[in-house]
This record gives structure tokens, sequence and C-alpha cells, in this order.
């Protein structure tokens, strides 16, 4: 019911909970007080020992505690804010900082949906439990004791003692379903994180999906998890259902057990009539704390399944810190192995040499592993075996701010962000002055277009949606030029853009190539027809290498592909004529 971990995670929250459950007991006394007021008044004129004129006092004090009443309500909750806003921002600063020591590589450990998941509607759980779960915790153990000594002292302790005796049932309760609740709500976690990760997964592959007409089979994968999901969600809402007619049962049937008995003393002559009216409408605040205490406890089971996710996401293992550096030079993978699960292994002991400054194509099917070989040379995976060095030096030591320095990376996908083209185009060279993104942009032919618009302040929206693909795609290259690095990876950065982008975007990757090492990977050959060593794969293996001349004498897999690509862009050009 109480978990320890996430109040030593933030020990200053502890004072903002004390201070909430203080201002709920002192909102109990001062209604205690205004009923205390209203019996009095009541029996007064019931034996008219009162008339209308002794009411002003009696009503000056019932406004009066209905206005303290208020501040100290807006104090409680104001308390509340304070303490699961402290709590949320200390676990995301260490989720992110969590994941700045992951680094690139955290996807081999979590799933992107997952740890969104996480960082956002998990530990927004999490303000429920601080806020309200962990104040009304202790507050609904204390405003039972002290009702049970006002309604003591206030002439019937038989009626106190069975109304503090049935409290304890509700919380019996709660603890009743918690082995349950526990099991169930991290079941709903679990197939939650899941949904999420398919759904991601198929969002950003939608075009694959298409194009290769597996959108359907996806479909009905996702329908088949959601039903899942659906039905673990029914599951918890009867769970939670069932445990509230179990409380409410306790507890309004306590509250009418109280009411009896202080009613019975009453008729009886032991409890006097001011008395009685005092326990008949308290009687109820006796369980209400209790009962909201349940409330919160569903909202707060859902969070702690929240948290031991996250505290399962910081406990995992940190890679060791990497101190070397690397420079330009020779690139060389050696035997490499990759698999992303231990079912199905991806690459199968490739070599490559990439000689400094030369320009390197990869080509191959979809699916035979030229992406993953980008991955690896980026660092956002690790191999399983073999060597992947720089200029000598392995890459498994390699920190990343140096990787990245030396690295340039444009996918046919590239991210950017909302805000001006300057700050996009800034984020490769901070210290770069409008001359030289002019420069870029005019070698990209995009500065007669920004020009047009409001030059280096065009707002671009999320991941450029205002652009089209090609203009994305030259404005990619631009901040790809301005990085300036020894070595750029072009990943199929030319696909799915109109003829005239993918002209300037070829064009601008020769000019590179004749002063940095370029490593392009297309599905189309004639994208690499001017390379000075082609690779070739085939199911995660090197079939051949060369030249393109040299793979078109051997006939093999590389010329089938050169063949069928000329033949449907022959037959293209007729369809079009």
């Amino acid at each position: 019911m109480f978990d320890k971990r996430l109040t030593q995670l933030c020990p200053e929250s502890k004072k903002y909970i004390m201070g909430n459950i203080i201002l709920q007991w002192l909102e109990l006394a001062l209604n205690t007080v205004m009923i205390i007021t209203v019996a009095k008044t009541i029996s007064k004129l019931y034996y008219k020992e009162w008339t209308m004129s002794d009411l002003t006092l009696p009503i000056i004090v019932i406004l009066a505690t209905l206005v303290i009443r208020f501040f100290t309500a807006q104090g409680a909750t104001r308390m509340s804010y304070l303490a699961s806003k402290t709590v949320k921002q200390k676990l995301r600063e260490l989720i992110y900082g969590k994941l700045l020591k992951l680094g690139s590589k955290y996807r081999e450990q979590v799933t992107t949906a997952e740890l969104v998941q996480e960082s956002v509607e998990g530990v927004d759980q999490l303000e429920s439990y601080f806020g309200l779960y962990v104040p009304q915790f202790f507050y609904a153990f204390i405003a039972p004791i002290t009702l049970f000594f006002l309604f003591g002292f206030g002439g019937s302790w038989a009626t106190a003692t069975v109304l503090l005796v049935c409290v304890p049932l509700i919380p019996g309760a709660i603890m009743m379903v918690q082995k349950i609740a526990k099991k169930l709500l991290s079941k709903y976690w679990g197939q939650y994180a899941q949904l999420g990760s398919t759904f991601l997964e198929n969002l950003q592959g939608m075009t694959t999906l298409k194009t290769y007409q597996a959108d359907e089979f996806k479909n009905e994968q996702m329908n088949e998890e959601s039903e899942h999901f659906r039905f673990v969600t029914m599951k918890v809402l009867t769970m939670q259902l069932n445990s509230i007619i179990i409380m409410d049962f306790f507890a309004y049937g306590g509250a009418a057990l109280g009411i009896l008995m202080a009613t019975r003393a009453f008729v009886k002559g032991n409890l006097a009539l001011a008395n009685c009216i005092f326990m008949i409408l308290l009687s109820a605040e006796f369980f209400l704390p209790m009962r909201k205490l349940g409330s919160y406890f569903h909202v707060a089971m859902n969070g702690m399944a929240a948290s031991d996710k996250i505290f399962k996401f910081l406990k995992l293992d940190e890679p060791a810190e990497k101190t070397a550096v690397c420079t330009s030079g020779d690139i060389q993978l050696e035997n490499v192995h990759f698999s992303y699960d231990e079912n199905r292994e991806i690459l199968h002991g490739i070599s490559m040499n990439i000689p400094e400054n030369s320009f390197v194509g990869i080509v191959g099917e979809s699916g035979c592993g030229k992406s993953t070989v980008a991955s690896l040379l980026m660092g956002r995976n690790t191999i399983n075996s073999g060597t992947l060095t720089i200029s000598g030096t392995n890459t498994a030591d390699v920190t990343e701010e140096s990787l990245m320095k030396t690295l340039t990376y444009v996918s046919h996908n590239s991210t950017f962000f909302k805000g001006t083209v300057r700050e996009n185009l800034m984020l490769a060279k901070p210290n770069a002055d409008s001359q030289e993104l002019w420069s870029v942009l005019d070698r990209c032919n995009l500065s007669a277009f920004l020009k047009s618009e409001n030059g280096l302040d065009t707002v671009l929206l999320e991941n450029a949606g205002n652009l089209s693909g090609g203009q994305r795609q030259r404005l990619a290259l631009a901040r790809a030029i301005l990085h300036d690095s020894p070595v750029y990876i072009f990943d199929e950065a030319t696909s799915n853009i109109d003829v005239e982008s993918e002209e300037v975007i070829l064009s601008e990757i020769r000019k590179l190539a004749k002063n940095k090492t370029i490593i392009m990977i297309s599905h189309r050959l004639a994208n690499v027809a001017d390379a000075d060593n082609i690779y070739c794969l085939e199911s995660g293996n090197i079939t051949e290498s060369g030249t393109h001349e040299e793979l078109l004498k051997k006939g093999g897999t590389y010329a089938k592909l050169w063949r069928t690509q000329a033949e449907l862009e022959s037959y293209g050009k007729e369809a079009r004529a």
C-alpha cells in the first residue's frame, strides 16, 4: 500500500505531504466545530431555550468556519500540487539522465514507445500517488482516532468503539484486492507498452508496409493486440468496481450502525439530543477518509505499477565509460556479426574496407542489412562479434561525441524540429554566421526559395512538414554539409523525391567525394555507378564487391539487379511517353 522507494527518491516532498495532512485535519476540526454549533442550536430551539434572536452568534460561527475551511481546502490542494510537482520533475530528470548515460544504444534494452509511456503517462500517474494517495493514507488513520475521542467524550464510548472497530474493515478490503490488483496492473502496463511499441513501429514503417502490401496483416495483428488490451482493461475496471462495492458496504453500513446506536441511546435517555445530532451528522466522517483512500488506492496502484517500470529502467546496466577519440582514416569491418534478437542474425560475418577519402557504395535488396551497417557505423547498435575500427581505433571504445564529430548520417527521413531554418541548420554548427548558412543553402538550390519566403527566419513545422519531400532532403543535405565531418553516410538519401532534388543531391555528394569519405547506401544502383568500390549484400552476406564495370562483368547479383532496374526504368519512360 506504500512504496518507500518513491518517498526516498524525493525527500523534499515530505514537508508538502505533512502540510497536506495538517490542513486536512484542520478542515476536520473546523467541520466538527460547525456541526457542534448546529447540534447545540437545534437542541436549544427544540427545548425552546433559544429564540430566533439568539441565532446570530451560531450563524456567525458557521459562516466563519466555512470561510476558514475554504482556505484550508485551497491550501491542501496547493500542498498536493507541490508534492507531486517535485517528484515529477525529479523522476523525469533521472529518466533523462539515464537515457544520456545509455546513449544511442538505449533501444537495445528498452523500446522508444515504452520509454515515452513511462516518462510521460507513467510519471503523470505518480502525480495522483504523491498528491492524493500518500496524504490520504496518513489522514485516513488520524481522522477516525480524532473522532473516536470526540464521540467518547461526547457521551457514548460504546458508539465510538463500534465505529472505530468497523473502520479497519475498509483497509482490510483494500489489502484483499491488493495482490490481485498488483499482478493485474503489471499485466495492464505490460500490454499497454507492447501495444504502444507495435503502433509506433507500424506508423514509422507505414511506407514499407504499403510497398510490400503487408499493411492488412499488421492491421489484423494490431486488432488482436488491441482486443487483448481491452480485455485486460475491463478486468482492471471489474476489479476496481467490485472493491468499491465492498468498501461502500463497510463505509455506509458502519455509518448506519453508528446512527442507529446513537439514536437508540437517545431514546433510552442515555444521550443528550445535541450529542445525538452531533453523532448522527459525524458518523459518516468516521468512514469517509478511509473510503476516499480506497478510491485513491486504485489510482495509486496504477502509479506504483508505472513506478516499477521506471525503477526497472533506472537500474539498467550502463555501458562502460568511453575515453577513446577517433580521427579521420580508413574504416574497417572485420567478420562482423549482428542480430537484433537471439532468434535471427542479420549480418553473418561481413568484412569491408573503406579507405579514407573514398566513395563506397553499399547496395542490395530491401532487408539485406544495408541500413544495419549504417547503424553499426553510427554506434546506434552494438556488434555481437567482430571488430569495427576507424583509423585503427575500435568504435566500441570511442566516445559518442567524438563519433558524432567524425561521421554525419543523412537518411531518407531526416529529423527537423519546429522552429526557423536558421535554428535547424545551426544544430550542425552553432557558431555559423549567416553567410555560411546562405552558402550551403545555395549549394543545395534552396536559397532562391527561402528568399521568397522569410529567409533564414522561415518557420518550419515539425519535421519540416510545410516543405516538399525534395526540399526537406536538400535542407538535410545543407545541414550535413555545414557539419563538415570527415565521413558522410547517405542512407537512401535520394529515395521518394523529385528528379530535380535527386540531381542536386547527387551532384553535391560527388563534390564531397573529392575530399571526404562517402558511404552511400542505395537501392538504386545508378546512384553508386561511379563509386570507387561497391559492396553487394544479400541476406546479410557480402556476395561480391568491386567497381561498377567489374561487377557487371561478373554477372552475379549486382548485374541481375542492374538489368532489372534498367528494364523497369525503360518501361517507365515508355509508359510516360
